[in-house]
């Protein structure tokens, strides 16, 4: 690519990592992770994954927070009432079982008994009950508030028994229970207010130790944990490197376990290692250059659909993303959902020819704001601004870590371009959801989609939400609110020792309760 002229960098928070002395992913100290001994990185007994993390999470409180990097770590710490298996499916977890009445307006969970949060406190009913009233109160902030609005009532019967009354038939509920922002809490310390943002108690796997901001969260092994035969190691130590090559290059040297993503440029060197094994999947994101509509331009649709025609999608899911699957709407490749439209194909004479109908002369140039820990998105940024300038879109990038992304671009609405990519969720409502009303951060309002989105989340038969659906995606695909580029292929890298290492097939968060470490 031609060098990218105007680059404005914004450092918030992260600390260069060419100042720290000693490995970073040892938080500071040469002997590695806190429980080691005899020098040893994991001790002579104890098995702690050294973990790479591109960033830091926003919160350790899983009602506060809508971020996948955040649920990388707390899917370690809290459990939910379903949970996701390794394809995907939802199976029981901390309810052992549920049932639904034929209007489908009563779910009736069991709990597993005998399940104990890590401050003692034995899991029940009114657990949950005091979980799910916190997590749709404006207290907790949580942007998934609005996907158990059905629900009117948690009632406690017994113990061990859970009852939700709907107001309404509600499809994607037990999704909804199953992913990371269901996490079930002890009622003692919502009663008291506990701060679950820096201290998390859950029933997890593991057991919280201690965060260190733009460095390191350490868990422990729960040893009463529900789940026979698991975790099958000590701890795991989420080291915070925010440079893709110091990751890799720990990896390589043995002082990282496992890091959560390579970039295609690292990967054929990790594959050529013998100490190094390179997983390679088709993730369930959707890769997007995002417009914030409620700005001008963007708020021109004809300026949207010029935008999205002077982007080359095959060549930025190549060169920037690794290889995976190119996409024309806000759905992933490999999803039951996904739908096939030919909307904005690649055509820079036609982009060109249509912003010079409409007007439009560049003069103010746009900002794209790129979260910087993520080198991808950066690679990506950078191809998009030649493409848009190729086609007379003046653009100046800008580079912000991922707390100020966070605020700034998702939360504040703070931006006029920007890249990302939307983890999948088990059911189509989880993405779906607000697009349309205009409650989303690009800001984007269509009607007909929005009543689409919201019948499809009350109807239960497959092929009437397939085509509920496939009416807000046809209008998310002609208008463009983003342009969808594909869906990436993961590249999850690990010593050849680490065995077990699974990710949740939609929510692309990982599973390290059936890590195993053997000696290397």
């Amino acid at each position: 690519m031609a060098c990218f002229r105007r680059i404005m960098i914004s450092f918030v928070l992260i600390v260069p990592l060419s100042l720290m002395s000693a490995p970073v992913w040892a938080g500071g100290s040469a002997s590695g992770a806190s429980g080691a001994s005899d020098g040893s990185r994991n001790g002579d007994s104890e098995k702690v994954l050294q973990f790479g993390l591109l960033g830091n999470p926003d919160t350790l409180d899983p009602h506060s927070t809508t971020a996948t990097l955040t649920f990388q770590t707390v899917r370690s710490i809290y459990d939910t009432l379903a949970e996701p298996d390794e394809n995907g499916v939802i199976v029981p977890a901390l309810a052992e079982s549920w049932r639904v009445s034929e209007d489908n307006l009563t779910w009736t969970f069991t709990l597993r008994p005998g399940v104990v949060f890590h401050n003692g406190d034995v899991l029940d009913s009114r657990d949950v009950k005091a979980t799910l009233e916190r997590l749709v109160s404006p207290e907790s902030r949580s942007g998934r508030a609005a996907a158990f609005s059905a629900i009117t009532a948690v009632e406690a019967p017994d113990e061990g028994t859970v009852v939700l009354r709907l107001s309404e038939p509600k499809a994607a509920l037990l999704a909804e229970l199953a992913s990371g922002w269901g996490a079930i809490l002890p009622k003692s310390l919502i009663d008291a207010g506990h701060d679950f943002g820096r201290e998390p108690v859950g029933t997890g796997p593991f057991r919280f130790v201690e965060w260190i901001p733009d460095n390191r969260i350490e868990v422990t092994r729960n040893m009463n944990y529900w789940m026979p035969d698991a975790p099958r190691i000590d701890g795991v130590v989420f080291n915070i490197i925010p440079e893709g090559a110091v990751m890799v290059q720990g990896l390589i040297n043995g002082d990282l376990d496992a890091v959560e993503t390579v970039s295609n440029q690292d990967r054929p060197m990790l594959e050529a290692n013998p100490d190094t094994t390179v997983h390679t999947s088709l993730s369930a994101l959707v890769m997007v250059l995002a417009m914030n509509t409620g700005r001008s331009p963007m708020d021109n649709v004809e300026f949207r659909r010029a935008a999205a025609r002077s982007i080359d999608k095959r060549t930025v899911m190549d060169i920037a993303y690794g290889g995976g699957e190119v996409v024309n709407t806000f759905m992933d490749y490999g999803n039951p959902y996904y739908m096939e439209f030919d909307y904005n194909a690649y055509d820079p004479e036609g982009a060109r020819a249509a912003l010079a109908d409409m007007g439009y002369d560049g003069s103010v140039p746009l900002t794209m704001k790129l979260p910087e820990n993520y080198q991808a998105h950066v690679t990506a940024g950078e191809m998009y601004q030649e493409m848009l300038e190729a086609v007379g879109i003046d653009v100046e990038l800008q580079l912000v870590d991922w707390s100020t992304w966070l605020d700034d671009v998702y939360r504040g609405r703070n931006f006029d371009l920007t890249v990302i990519g939307h983890t999948g969720k088990l059911d189509p409502s989880g993405r779906l959801g607000g697009y349309g009303s205009g409650g989303t951060y690009v800001q984007w309002t269509n009607a007909a989609a929005a009543e689409a989105i919201q019948e499809a989340g009350r109807v239960a038969d497959v092929s009437e939400r397939r085509r509920l659906y496939g009416i807000a995606l046809e209008q998310m695909s002609s208008e463009v609110p983003h342009v969808y580029v594909g869906s990436m292929n993961f590249h999850v890298a690990a010593r050849s020792n680490v065995t077990g290492l699974r990710k949740d097939a939609r929510l692309d968060t990982f599973d390290f309760r059936f890590v195993e470490m053997g000696d290397e």
